[in-house]
């Protein structure tokens, strides 16, 4: 794990005297970022000798309750366990009213225990390390979607769309429409120049399948570490410029049940250590080596659907005809199946993993997504033909389409233990439970409020 040098701190207050305040953030296992808001004055101390964060930071529902059987709170005394930050994520919050910094840190490998294995982002270092171990070099992509809502809600309680600037509400999804994405012009220009202060490479704007719904794409990266990292930091970039226009960025993965749901899209390929592709190929449908991966993920998908599909709310995004896949299929050119080779030239070739709601943690998806990927190149799992065609009729072998089930397979599985660490898999799955428990409980199944603030 590579924390950042101290000189980065350095140059950041020399050249932003006017920040008094600097917002720690840790990703947890729900994806959440949580932390502490730091004053200036502590930075370079932070930077140098880290900066303690309690274990039950890690252990916590996405209520924020402590979850006792994860191991991380009162057995281990809720001890510091110390954090430091990680290079280049140093930079200014544009959306505060007042001049903000924002770093984000990680567990220490040592000086972090015994919270460390409960950091999700080690989870992904070591499933990329495993991969290059082997010769290959894991290149990704993230794409996030989500709905643009009022924080006020309609006669009946209900989330709603936000106004556009003709002060209209969206009512037709109108997806792709470039008109719809003008009248969002003033978040949308807020959201690109926030972007740019912090440097993440975020590209084209689509109007999606829904009145209200959005999708910008980041920019793939041969370094996939850094492409999840830049999916994390830009979620919260944009749940930050909302809240400026008093708004509400949601990404939970299905906000309005006759709407479309929210997906968070993985592109994935391997390249060598000089970055060429191991996929390309003049053949659509990939090399032997992507089809092998493609057959990983299909052999491990229901083992990790619980990872990908971490809440109740993301199995209601499984429905027929709704650009959300119900089976384990691929294909080429075709957004109808879970795994899809885009078109394009050659050395584009790549597979596009659909299979995630918007509410998953990315760093979890990402290493279950390349765990996968490794599991079907070590033994060369054929996928089976690609679909061609409507891929909701010809459904083969569809995905379990509920909580309980997709929990029950990931305890269960030897290979999520092995992938994801059996240290890990114990936290996430006493945090999970818990969750399940409370809900079914003490919430009630119907209730969307429960994910609407925390997705």
């Amino acid at each position: 794990m590579q924390f950042a040098n101290p000189q980065e701190a350095r140059d950041f207050l020399a050249k932003h005297p006017e920040v008094r305040s600097i917002e720690l953030m840790l990703i947890d296992a729900g994806g959440i970022p949580r932390g502490k808001l730091l004053h200036r004055d502590e930075l370079l101390a932070m930077y140098e000798n880290g900066r303690p964060l309690p274990s039950s930071i890690l252990s916590l529902t996405i209520q924020g309750e402590d979850v006792e059987e994860s191991g991380l709170v009162w057995e281990v005394a809720d001890a510091d366990c110390w954090t430091y930050p990680l290079p280049g994520s140093l930079c200014l919050q544009p959306w505060r009213a007042v001049p903000t910094g924002q770093v984000q840190v990680s567990m220490h490998p040592t000086q972090g225990l015994p919270a460390t294995p409960g950091d999700p982002r080690h989870v992904l270092a070591r499933t990329i390390d495993a991969l290059k171990a082997d010769g290959y070099h894991p290149v990704m992509a993230v794409e996030l979607e989500f709905y643009l809502l009022d924080k006020a809600r309609d006669a009946n309680g209900r989330p709603q769309p936000a106004v556009q600037m003709n002060g209209m509400r969206p009512q037709a999804p109108q997806v792709y429409g470039v008109y719809e994405l003008e009248q969002m012009q003033p978040f949308l220009d807020d959201l690109y120049a926030a972007c740019e202060v912090q440097g993440l490479p975020v590209r084209t704007a689509i109007s999606e399948y829904a009145p209200g719904q959005l999708e910008l794409t980041l920019e793939h990266r041969f370094d996939a570490l850094q492409a999840v990292d830049e999916g994390v930091r830009y979620k919260r970039l944009v749940k930050g410029v909302a809240n400026r226009h008093g708004l509400q960025a949601c990404f939970m993965a299905k906000p309005f049940g006759d709407q479309a749901g929210s997906g968070l899209h993985m592109h994935v390929s391997l390249a060598d250590e000089n970055g060429n592709n191991l996929m390309a190929s003049d053949d659509p449908q990939g090399t032997p080596l992507l089809r092998h991966a493609i057959g990983g993920m299909m052999a491990t998908l229901d083992d990790a659907l619980a990872i990908f599909c971490p809440n109740v709310n993301s199995f209601r995004r499984f429905q027929a005809n709704s650009y959300a896949p119900l089976a384990k299929s691929w294909g080429v050119n075709n957004r109808t199946v879970s795994f899809r080779v885009p078109g394009g030239p050659a050395g584009s070739r790549h597979v596009e993993h659909r299979i995630c709601g918007a509410d998953a943690n990315p760093y979890l998806a990402a290493a279950a997504i390349l765990a996968g990927i490794h599991k079907g190149i070590r033994e060369q799992i054929d996928p089976g033909p690609a679909i061609v065609g409507n891929g909701y009729e010809q459904a083969r072998e569809t995905l379990p389409t509920d909580w309980l089930t997709a929990l029950r397979n990931l305890e269960n599985s030897s290979w999520a233990r092995e992938a994801l660490g059996e240290d890990f898999l114990k936290v996430f799955l006493a945090i999970k439970w818990a969750e399940y428990r409370q809900f079914m409980g003490e919430v009630g199944e119907q209730d969307w409020r429960w994910y609407l603030n925390h997705a």
